[in-house]
């Protein structure tokens, strides 16, 4: 898929960066080259869990509902990436 056919879904309020760039699995040193649509929806669902650990008196029902809509978002447009990055 190119990046002009995959888009943010309605309910993404974080941020569109305009570039993409190379992201490193933490535990695993793998590295995967996102687009900017990807890294958009990546650093939403790493920056949603920073939040549920850090902060989890903050989190709501919705926090936690988007967070997993993000996820299925990223397994359902990047499969790979998400194999990769976040399983």
């Amino acid at each position: 898929m190119s990046t002009k056919e995959i888009k943010l879904p309605k309910w993404f309020k974080g941020q569109l960066y305009d570039e993409g760039d190379t992201v490193k699995n933490p535990f695993s040193g793998e590295e995967y080259e996102l687009n900017n649509i990807e890294l958009s929806m990546y650093d939403f669902i790493i920056g949603s869990q920073m939040v549920f650990e850090f902060a989890p008196k903050t989190v709501t029902k919705q926090a936690v509902a988007d967070f997993q809509k993000g996820l299925d978002w990223f397994r359902k447009h990047n499969s790979e990436a998400y194999m990769i990055l976040l399983d």
